[in-house]
């Protein structure tokens, strides 16, 4: 091996090594919050009721104006879930809409100042939550964070950058297993963080909260993450191959037209279908489990590692051993199945084994869809447009989430957890039917099982 190779070898393996911890470490801090959504709500809706009123219970008594009933009970205030679905689905929305602009950036100036840009405007979003004394402070912090969430893109593309075609379905699979050990890591430090109450009585707009030290974390890790890629991470985009796409930078699902083979078009349709009624669902989980069973922040972290290390397992073990022989599309048609079995158990109010188990197999579905979607839409490809029909397909994803939990959290908030998730579940079956039309790809698996 010459020189050149080894050095190439080398900064391969560095960049593989800076993008998980990057990826890892973000999402550890983005997943802090989710066990904390819940209680977060309500005490900014108390807060608001005893300083005589604000944006929070403003929205309340519009809603009641037109004849909503609040169903008062002492464990869960109904309120929170409108809010709870609006503030994931705002996230999700500007990481939609800034996403391709940072990764265009990245394209003309390269990845590594695109990535520290994007990291440093974490750390804000962070810092602000940190003294988030108000809900419209919360609500800066978490529209910064999407803003500046375009992380998953440019580091997509950095891994792009140092790859061969043989080799990108590897890389990618190392953003997913970040992805997987940071929702696992994430749920459960914001449960343990929950129980240091650093509130105080002052009732300004900018003050520590109960959900301090949880916002602390996430500010540590955010930029303990930038300092790390400052140190570390070295340019992966040469000079002399920046600036070359003048395409405006937008989503690529509406770009959807253009996707000529008619296979990819109803994969790509059938994920974000599925990823609506899923994203609405997983969001409103944390609400579900303080509605009926009381959860506190610890009790929702449990629920979090399970989910988390069933799809570490699911994907890592039970995906890669059997896909093969069952075929992709078989494989996602059952995960869209165990989907509307899980959601059809969480509809009605049962013990807390059972809403386990339809956590485990909603948790089972997910894993088998995602990577075997990703494969019939790489193996419905041809090796001039997989790049852009991949690219459709991740962003039909992505707009599903910036949707989904809004959706979902304004049916739990009109008509119930029961109708929600029943409706979530009977969504399921407009996948399943989508993907039924897909034919089975003439390229077997094997040769791109990373995928």
């Amino acid at each position: 091996m010459s020189e050149s190779e080894l050095a190439s070898q080398k900064q391969k393996k560095a960049t593989f090594g800076v993008v998980f911890l990057t990826i890892f470490m973000d999402m550890v801090g983005f997943s802090v919050i989710f066990p904390l959504f819940p209680s977060m709500l309500d005490h900014y809706l108390t807060r608001e009721i005893l300083m005589g009123g604000g944006l929070v219970t403003s929205f309340v008594e519009m809603v009641r104006d037109y004849g909503y009933d609040q169903i008062e009970s002492d464990a869960f205030r109904l309120e929170t879930v409108i809010f709870g679905g609006a503030l994931g689905s705002l996230y999700a929305i500007l990481q939609f809409v800034f996403a391709p602009i940072w990764g265009r950036l990245s394209d003309k100036v390269g990845r590594r100042p695109v990535l520290l840009l994007t990291l440093g405007g974490t750390c804000l979003g962070y810092a602000l939550w940190i003294f988030a004394g108000s809900f419209w402070v919360l609500v800066l912090s978490r529209t910064l964070g999407g803003i500046a969430s375009g992380n998953l893109s440019v580091a997509t593309a950095a891994i792009a950058d140092v790859t061969s075609r043989k080799e990108r379905s590897r890389g990618m699979a190392i953003i997913g297993i970040a992805f997987g050990l940071g929702f696992v890591l994430g749920p459960a430090l914001g449960g343990i963080a929950s129980s240091w109450d650093w509130s105080g009585n002052s009732q300004s707009i900018f003050e520590l909260t109960p959900f301090s030290l949880a916002a602390v974390i996430s500010f540590c890790l955010a930029l303990l993450n930038w300092v790390w890629l400052a140190w570390r991470f070295r340019e992966t985009l040469p000079p002399n191959k920046r600036g070359q796409e003048n395409e405006q930078p937008r989503p690529a699902i509406f770009q959807l037209n253009r996707v000529s083979n008619l296979a990819v078009k109803k994969t790509c349709l059938s994920y974000l279908c599925y990823m609506v009624s899923f994203s609405g669902m997983e969001f409103t989980l944390t609400f579900l489990a303080v509605e009926r069973y009381a959860y506190q922040p610890k009790d929702i972290t449990g629920m979090f590692l399970l989910i988390g290390f069933t799809l570490i397992f699911a994907q890592g073990f039970f995906v890669r051993r059997f896909v093969g022989k069952i075929g992709e599309k078989k494989m996602a048609l059952q995960g869209i199945l165990l989907g509307f079995i899980a959601f059809l158990m969480l509809s009605f109010p049962a013990s807390e084994r059972l809403f386990y188990i339809a956590l485990f197999l909603m948790s089972c579905g997910v894993a088998f869809i995602s990577p075997t979607l990703t494969a019939l839409t790489s193996l419905h490809s041809s090796e001039g447009n997989q790049g852009f029909n991949l690219g459709v397909f991740r962003s039909s994803g992505s707009i599903a989430r910036a949707f989904g939990p809004m959706l979902a959290g304004l049916a739990y908030f009109l008509n119930g957890s029961t109708f929600a998730y029943m409706t979530g579940a009977f969504l399921l079956l407009v996948p399943f039917v989508i993907l039924l039309g897909v034919p089975k790809p003439s390229q077997p698996y094997e040769l791109k099982q990373s995928d």
